[in-house]
């Protein structure tokens, strides 16, 4: 079996590593050989499911330790501010002793990531910057900027072995078309100074897997090599085509109640359940809603009244039901509280969805070859943590046929 190897950036919980350790074909497969993340709970969630080198830690740093030296320079700097409480010095010198440990730290990190060539550089870099969802600053971003750390690795890789002969990247759907397309723009023709054919498609989970999610992202593949960009087809409009999944009403059931627990009872776990007790807002009858100074009514039990349906319930002033008959679009607010997470109907009332089965409209499987941490520092877990770790993941299925598309073209010019 001819091995690829693999690295990736902003791993989140490995969703695309995941992918790629699944994909595989007669003659070829993948080997992660390590992954960066800087969120620490989403750290442990990884180090959780997957044993080769996870590389804690903002990138900036990782490939460039040095940069804390000008944070060093700035605080000692502050230091010198006669208008400083000696209890402000105390933390100031405090947090440049800290500084000087992290440089030692990145020190060792950038060796780990420059240990070995890869062929295969992914990366799910941050959306938050070209997310609809946020404030769509782009560049302008420090989160955009991130992109240029994956530039910065293609030649840092580059100048000690040889560049990834494949990019891997994906992102929100609006990256497309952010800033009237620039950004994106930009982005290509970075990839495209580096030598690389680039090549880009949005994609819909629920289209072209069996997930029922509806989840529109562009994944980008850029390959090193001409005759490896020569040979990828998939992409062309009638191989699109070929990828969707036609769906009968049955079908979406059916993948529904795949994933969905409806064994699952109040007894089992009342904290997934909305209750007229625990949420009277939500439970107002006509004969309230007279005699109240309210200005829209909202009962749950009137308005998520068919089950294998998913509903949100938006801003506290309306219940929506999906239009697509599948679960909508998963996100990172799912972890802030509020009513972010889908709301279904089950047998004893209306509950939404559990960390379990937000994961698995992911693909992940969970309980079954991907696990879900139960405490972290000698503390359980935080639930509102693996809402927003499925938010921000990726769709494991879409993940694998994508990666086992590229070994396909690389098998051909072996």
């Amino acid at each position: 079996m001819k091995t690829y190897t693999v690295g990736s950036l902003f791993a989140g919980v490995g969703g695309i590593c995941k992918g790629f350790k699944e994909a595989f074909t007669n003659s070829s497969t993948y080997k992660l050989i390590w992954a960066n993340e800087i969120d620490e709970f989403a750290c442990e969630t990884y180090r959780t499911n997957f044993s080769h080198t996870l590389i804690q830690g903002d990138i900036r740093f990782v490939l460039n330790p040095n940069l804390i030296n000008d944070k060093i320079e700035q605080d000692l700097k502050s230091l010198n501010n006669l208008d400083l409480s000696l209890n402000d010095k105390i933390k100031l010198k405090n947090k440049i002793t800290l500084e000087k440990e992290q440089i030692n730290y990145y020190k060792i990190q950038y060796e780990k990531i420059l240990k070995e060539p890869i062929d295969i550089l992914t990366a799910g870099f941050p959306c938050q910057a070209f997310s609809l969802a946020g404030e769509r600053k782009g560049f302008n971003d420090e989160r955009g900027i991130l992109f240029l750390d994956i530039i910065d690795l293609i030649k840092k890789l580059g100048e000690k072995f040889y560049k990834p002969r494949v990019i891997f990247l994906e992102n929100v759907k609006n990256l497309k078309s952010h800033d009237k397309g620039n950004t994106y723009k930009e982005i290509k023709q970075r990839l495209e100074d580096c030598g690389y054919t680039i090549y880009e498609q949005i994609l819909n989970t629920m289209n072209v897997s069996d997930l029922p999610q509806n989840r529109e992202r562009i994944y980008i593949i850029g390959f090193l090599n001409q005759k490896d960009a020569n040979n990828f087809n998939l992409f062309d409009e009638n191989n699109i085509k070929k990828l969707f999944i036609h769906k009968t009403d049955e079908d979406k059931k059916k993948a529904i109640s795949n994933i969905i627990d409806y064994s699952l009872t109040y007894k089992d776990a009342p904290e997934y359940y909305y209750t007229k007790e625990k949420y009277p807002h939500y439970f107002v009858t006509k004969e309230e809603f007279i005699h109240s100074d309210k200005e829209v009514r909202i009962n749950l039990d009137e308005q998520i009244d068919e089950m294998y349906q998913f509903y949100q319930c938006r801003r506290g002033m309306y219940v929506r039901k999906n239009k697509s008959g599948v679960c909508p679009t998963l996100t990172a607010n799912m972890g802030t509280g509020g009513h972010n997470v889908p709301l279904i109907k089950v047998n004893d009332g209306i509950r939404k969805l559990t960390p379990k089965e937000v994961f698995n409209l992911q693909g992940f499987n969970v309980d079954n070859g991907y696990t879900l941490p139960a405490s972290y520092k000698n503390r359980k877990y935080p639930i509102s943590q693996l809402y927003k770790q499925a938010g921000n993941a990726v769709s494991v299925p879409v993940i694998k046929l994508l990666a086992t598309e590229i070994l396909n073209v690389l098998n051909l010019n072996k």
